[in-house]
């Protein structure tokens, strides 16, 4: 599932820390050095780097990194160093500052974590931020859009397997009559969405499909110009589907005038060591192109390095 590839041997945390170090330093930065290290090594391995470089050298290894990098490769080394609650902390807390506001960032996050992963970024946040993700999602949202993003990132939704059919089959009759009648923010259309266990959920969209003929997001696509209704068909495919939203945003990402670095960014950052590998899978099947093909055709320089060794490929 993820793409990460660590070596057998991993360096102790010193050496790692001495390398990057020696990266550092002279005339020019060894950026292939920063990318055979930091690319190589989990979350759990960055950390312990972290640490120890700020020991060794009374510097935050992040410090260094944005001194010594620039543009879209500082940003992906930056986001991939982060320890994923901090990175994903930092994520929301940009996507909700004016100039870099995003209500998918938000959904994203809050809908595509599992339920302690999604805590551990509500407690990441407290302690970068000194207040709380959902104030400040409810403080730099409004109308429809807080209405389902609080709850969505209040979330803890359980994790088992378990389903009570007959509750599937009550609560998609409620979002089938709700859509019926252009309810879309009703109380009991967000309650569902952002409570019900991913399993819960799929079985009720399941009977959703067979019992009115129609997959829930065509009877969302009424209006395809209404913003809010494609953030609530972004959310229902995140919960059920991650791995579809992520090739649709890495398409778009991609294919737009102009790549969307951000969105690039992000995703590769956030789930090279979750679930990369359906992703590509899922990204090939849409478009009969391999996504490491795709990016290498978009980027450039350290930074298609970086990206294209995170998904797997390239020789760094």
């Amino acid at each position: 599932m993820a793409t990460l590839k660590v070596p057998a041997n991993v360096p102790s945390p010193a050496e790692d820390a001495e390398q990057l170090h020696k990266a550092f330093q002279g005339w020019g930065t060894n950026e292939a050095l920063i990318i055979s290290i930091l690319a190589h090594r989990n979350a759990a391995q960055r950390n312990l780097i972290r640490q120890t470089y700020a020991e060794t050298y009374g510097v935050d290894l992040l410090k260094a990194l944005d001194n010594e990098l620039t543009s879209d490769f500082e940003r992906a080394v930056l986001l991939w160093t982060l320890e994923p609650a901090e990175r994903d902390a930092f994520l929301a807390n940009e996507a909700t500052k004016r100039f870099t506001s995003s209500n998918w960032v938000i959904m994203e996050i809050a809908c595509t974590r599992s339920s302690l992963d999604l805590f551990k970024v509500r407690q990441a946040y407290h302690a970068r931020f000194k207040k709380s993700l959902e104030e400040d999602v409810a403080h730099h949202t409004t109308g429809d859009y807080r209405k389902l993003l609080v709850p969505l990132v209040s979330a803890f939704r359980y994790e088992g397997d378990e389903v009570n059919v007959l509750l599937a089959k009550s609560e998609a009759k409620i979002l089938h009559e709700k859509i019926s009648e252009k309810a879309y923010n009703d109380e009991e259309v967000i309650r569902i969405i952002s409570t019900r266990s991913k399993a819960q959920l799929n079985a009720t969209l399941n009977h959703y499909n067979d019992a009115f003929g129609n997959a829930i997001n065509k009877d969302l696509k009424a209006d395809p110009n209404d913003d809010f209704l494609k953030l609530l068909r972004a959310t229902i495919k995140s919960l059920t589907c991650p791995e579809k939203y992520f090739e649709k945003l890495l398409r778009l990402a991609i294919k737009k005038q102009g790549t969307d670095e951000w969105a690039l960014t992000r995703v590769v950052t956030s789930r090279a060591e979750v679930d990369m590998e359906r992703i590509k899978e899922e990204y090939h099947r849409r478009n009969s192109v391999p996504l490491e093909r795709a990016i290498a055709g978009d980027t450039s320089g350290d930074y298609e390095k970086m990206l294209l060794v995170l998904i797997g490929h390239g020789d760094a």
